[in-house]
């Protein structure tokens, strides 16, 4: 058992909230978390098929004896359950007494909206973090071994292959999370169009071209996106809104959470595969740009991340948002430091009169120009959470 970051903020919302949902993808560690932090609630799965039927068909007889509390795994699994949960939040103002989890965001907020809006704190647990995988001695020395294991526990810490966990993972993803969210005939269809989308990491996403090259309509990939979004499976990256009078694309960016999972749909069953791939550098743009999303994520911040983009075609990888503050950032897969590096950022801190900017790289060589800029080994600067 390894301390997730995410553990100081999800004992701080249970001592404010009367109860606190725990969402992120399957299988990436919210079940271990809560059951240690919370060790002294029992403990429910209705991922248990009697359970389910027990919570389903009585859940007022499901609920009694539980009134100091409880953990509640994959909640999401008996909706019916909510109204119920609702009085017995109502009954006392003692915090933290019901713990629940959910691998589907869209079910879990659709039925908390109904009845516990106002009584409940969102955390999202997403697969393990850098420092996460330094601190189980788990990290893989190279990049393209990282990128190919990507951060899911159960590939780290039971060893078990990443293609053979992914595949399954996807499997078991594409067969039953997704009918339960939508009833999608054709699975086959659904999984290409997710093989699709693996070979789009890091890039802009267009409906149009997806739907032509799926065979399916516009609003069935946006309907596809958003199942994919709410199950963790991948995120947007919103255009930053500050156009410096500039013509911008308006176009989101699409990034899988988890480089492990893009490369088994990608068909890169090895490491080595990497080294010459035509897509290492939007994968390893990936890897970067989700670990900025977990490292907020891990502390209930919102992620106010995003990317900058003109119809010229200066673009900045990454621009974090604190406060008033912005710093873009530029992130390059290359060892060595190239005058390529600093040109859009020297482009875009001109125009915004921002005077830092940062260059992430995989070398090992750090910089501290005099224009502001600094050049970082993207590892070290992970491994330092401060700096984020």
């Amino acid at each position: 058992m390894i301390r997730r970051e995410a553990e100081k903020r999800l004992i701080e919302l249970s001592e404010n909230f009367k109860a606190v949902a725990v969402t992120g993808p399957r299988q990436s560690g919210k079940t271990t978390l809560v059951k240690h932090v919370f060790g002294h609630l029992p403990y429910f799965s209705l991922e248990n098929p009697d359970t389910r039927q027990f919570a389903t068909e009585d859940p007022k007889g499901f609920l009694s004896g539980i009134e100091q509390g409880a953990v509640i795994d994959e909640v999401q699994r008996t909706p019916g359950l909510f109204s119920w949960l609702q009085g017995l939040i109502d009954q006392s103002a003692a915090k933290g007494r019901f713990i629940l989890t959910g691998s589907n965001n869209f079910l879990l907020q659709q039925s908390v909206s109904q009845t516990l809006a106002g009584r409940i704190a969102y955390l999202n647990l997403l697969p393990f973090s850098l420092p996460e995988l330094q601190q189980g001695s788990w990290l893989p020395d190279d990049d393209n071994s990282l990128i190919h294991k990507g951060f899911y526990p159960p590939v780290h810490d039971q060893a078990i292959p990443a293609p053979d966990w992914m595949a399954n993972y996807i499997r078991t993803y594409v067969e039953r999370d997704v009918r339960q969210v939508k009833n999608i005939t054709d699975l086959l269809v659904f999984e290409r169009f997710l093989r699709l989308l693996a070979g789009r990491t890091g890039q802009e996403l267009n409906y149009s071209a997806l739907a032509v090259e799926a065979g399916i309509d516009t609003k069935t990939v946006q309907s596809w996106i958003g199942i994919l979004e709410n199950s963790f499976i991948i995120f947007l990256l919103r255009p930053h809104y500050k156009n410096f009078r500039k013509s911008l694309v308006k176009k989101p960016k699409m990034y899988f959470y988890d480089t492990g999972l893009a490369c088994s749909l990608l068909g890169i069953y090895q490491a080595q595969q990497l080294e010459n791939h035509p897509l290492r550098g939007a994968v390893f743009e990936t890897m970067v740009v989700s670990e900025v999303v977990k490292h907020r994520a891990n502390r209930g911040i919102l992620p106010d991340v995003f990317f900058w983009r003109d119809k010229t075609g200066h673009e900045i990888d990454l621009i974090m948002e604190d406060a008033d503050a912005m710093l873009p950032v530029e992130i390059k897969s290359g060892r060595t430091i190239t005058a390529d590096f600093f040109k859009n950022l020297r482009y875009w801190m001109k125009l915004s009169g921002v005077s830092g900017a940062l260059v992430l790289y995989a070398g090992d060589v750090f910089q501290h120009r005099s224009d502001g800029i600094k050049v970082k080994n993207w590892r070290s600067h992970f491994l330092h959470p401060d700096n984020i």
